[in-house]
């Protein structure tokens, strides 16, 4: 699904980030929601995950709960 540039705000990429454009790139939704999509093909889709779902996605981030080998 691409998301429609009156429902969002800009895209934003880790400071982590190469600048090279390989990662992903997230955008917060204005309604509620968090909105993903590979930095490489900007005008592709983006995947959309209610508050809740990517609220839970970045606490198990930080509490380590995915390995990172």
């Amino acid at each position: 699904m691409t998301v429609p540039e009156s429902a969002a705000r800009g895209w934003y990429k880790s400071s982590y980030s190469a600048q090279a454009n390989e990662c992903v790139e997230t955008r917060r939704l204005v309604l509620s929601g968090m909105a993903v999509r590979d930095s490489k093909d900007q005008g592709g889709p983006a995947l959309l995950f209610p508050t809740e779902a990517w609220a839970s996605f970045v606490a198990g981030i930080k509490g380590g709960e995915f390995p990172t080998d």
